[in-house]
């Protein structure tokens, strides 16, 4: 039987995510949702980012699970970003 897309992927419309890296309009560690899932051998995301932004085709390169971000990798800002 064939995995759903969500278990494939790991996102599924509703879930909250943030950008693990700096995406055009987007600094990496933004807080988003996943409005969309495609794909059948490249699973990606369109996802509406908090700051506006509205980006398609993500995949798990570019955004992580909100309570799974990495923030000792994040870039070095020297303001750290709000929770």
């Amino acid at each position: 039987m064939a995995k759903k897309t969500a278990e494939a992927n790991g996102f599924e419309p509703g879930d909250r995510v943030v950008a693990a890296i700096d995406l055009p309009g987007v600094p990496a560690g933004t807080p988003g949702v996943v409005t969309m899932v495609a794909g059948f051998t490249w699973k990606r995301a369109h996802v509406r980012f908090e700051n506006g932004a509205d980006l398609a085709a993500l995949d798990r390169r570019q955004i992580e699970p909100a309570g799974r971000y990495r923030w000792h990798n994040r870039p070095r800002t020297g303001v750290p970003p709000a929770l």
